[in-house]
């Protein structure tokens, strides 16, 4: 049998009801039956009409069977539409399962090495009738066996064939593509090379036009020939301009629009510079040079001025103009030649008589008069004067042709009338006597000031009468200060005592009184 038989009935039954009772439950019948193949459902079929033939013969019911093992897969509902997949038959045994296949295991791979990195800032340097140059930088990863070398192919506009120009790689970042075709327009990429492969190639994204980049034709003069260039008499003029253009610029001197004097002037001219060369200048080397640098019409220009310089002639004229007390007065007239320069100033030098020695009293007096002071009483003076420019004095002097003697001047010392003053005054006390009070034993002083001229004579009084020369009295006078010492007085000692100030305009007294305690 194909698939589950449905559960006997526990009586029989006629064939309709058998029939009717045929179809398993929804769960397990359905998907069986219709799993099962056609030929498996024909006997079944057939084996119902026997069963109708012999009703007499009842057969005892069978046992119910138990359900299906719980350890069988249950079919699956299926989608409409879809075939089933055919279950086996209960109680067959189900095919062996056929071992897989064993599976070889994969070999571990060793790592390979990266090539290096694409070169970097590909770029052209230069480029010429028939060649150009690029520069690169390194890549910025070279890998563990470091670069072998860089190979450098070119294609023409509008082709793909690109052609290997080095033979081996090398390792420098400059490189020139000789041999090439004036007005061709060539692609270039640069690839870094090394034992684990090539890189990514660096190419420039437009072509290179092969020909010859014009530069415009410039003079670079030197800062220090922008202005005047000044050189002595004599000296050697050398000087190189250098300029730029390309091609090869033409190089042309001019002086004041004439052509150059070649025998005294040199000029030589390279791809970059030009050079002027005077062996031994002279004044009338002096003057502006025109400098021209040409190509194809277009054109450069620069003036060099040059000034030969000597040392300037004597002043003229020189003469004294007037002399009095201490001083003396010159005046002259400028030099004829001035050297070929602005005259800066002149220097004015004395020289007496006595000594002969000449000496500097103005430097760079910048007019053509002057005064000379504080001269020697007695003395005989010459004087000469230099004039000076940016070469220095000149060769001579100017000397003056007088003498300028420093005479002695006859004076009379009036000494000034001071008016007198009148300093006569009588006598007159300041500070007057004061009355005191003293120990028997102990001695006192008395104590006043006065003032008159002439100074006044004193005179010390006590109760009226004059203290003569009396050794118990010490009188004293002092820049106007009276003082009388008693020496241990005793109660007699006291009274009146009075000091009297007296001079031929006046006298003056002061009077104060003592008082003498005696200790119990």
């Amino acid at each position: 049998m194909t698939g589950k038989t449905a559960p006997p009935a526990k009586k029989p039954a006629p064939a309709a009801a058998k029939k009717k009772a045929a179809p398993a439950p929804k769960g397990e019948a359905a998907p069986k039956e219709a799993a099962a193949p056609k030929e498996a459902a024909a006997p079944k079929e057939a084996a119902a009409p026997k069963e109708e033939a012999a009703p007499a013969a009842e057969e005892p019911p069978a046992p119910e069977q138990p359900p299906a093992p719980t350890d069988e897969a249950t079919p699956l509902p299926t989608e409409a539409g879809a075939e089933a997949t055919p279950a086996p038959a209960e109680g067959s045994p189900a095919p062996p399962a056929e071992p897989p296949a064993p599976v070889p295991e994969p070999k571990p791979e060793k790592p390979k090495e990266e090539p290096p990195s694409c070169p970097l800032s590909l770029a052209v340097e230069e480029v010429s009738e028939n060649s150009f140059t690029l520069t690169w930088k390194a890549p910025e990863q070279t890998g563990r066996a470091g670069l072998d070398g860089y190979v450098v192919e070119i294609c023409k506009d509008g082709s793909s064939d690109w052609k290997a120009v080095n033979q081996e790689p090398f390792l420098s970042t400059r490189y020139t593509i000789p041999n090439l075709s004036s007005g061709d327009k060539i692609h270039v990429r640069v690839v870094a090379v090394s034992a684990s492969g090539a890189s990514v190639p660096a190419a420039l994204e437009q072509p290179v036009l092969i020909r010859e980049i014009l530069q415009l034709p410039r003079i670079r003069m030197p800062r220090h020939l922008r202005e005047t260039y000044i050189r002595h008499v004599g000296d050697a003029v050398n000087i190189m301009i250098p300029f730029q253009g390309k091609p090869q610029p033409e190089v042309s001197w001019t002086k004041e629009g004439q052509p150059l004097d070649t025998n005294r002037i040199t000029i030589r001219n390279t791809a970059r510079d030009t050079i002027f060369y005077i062996r031994q200048a002279q004044r009338g080397d002096s003057g502006k040079y025109e400098l021209t640098v040409q190509i194809n019409g277009a054109e450069d220009k620069a003036t060099l001025d040059i000034q030969v310089v000597e040392p300037p002639g004597p002043p003229q004229n020189l003469k004294l103009v007037d002399v009095w007390g201490f001083n003396v007065a010159l005046e002259w007239t400028p030099p004829v030649d001035n050297g070929n320069s602005e005259i800066k100033g002149y220097r004015v030098q004395k020289s007496d008589k006595k000594s002969g020695k000449w000496f500097t009293v103005l430097e760079r007096c910048t007019r053509t008069s002057c005064t000379i002071s504080d001269l020697i009483i007695g003395n005989t003076y010459s004087f000469r004067v230099f004039s000076e420019n940016i070469c220095g004095l000149s060769d001579s002097a100017a000397v003056a042709s007088g003498v300028a003697c420093i005479e002695k001047t006859k004076t009379t010392y009036q000494p000034e009338k001071i008016p007198q003053r009148d300093m006569m005054e009588p006598p007159k006390f300041t500070q007057p006597l004061t009355d005191r009070t003293t120990t028997r034993g102990y001695s006192t002083h008395l104590f006043c000031s006065v003032r008159g001229f002439p100074q006044p004579k004193i005179i010390w009084l006590k109760n009226q009468m004059e203290i003569r020369e009396d050794p118990k009295y010490i009188a004293l006078i002092d820049q106007g200060v009276c003082s009388l010492e008693i020496r241990k007085p005793g109660p007699f000692d006291g009274g009146v005592y009075t000091c009297k100030a007296v001079n031929p305009l006046g006298e003056a007294s002061v009077d104060c009184k003592l008082d003498v305690k005696v200790p119990k």
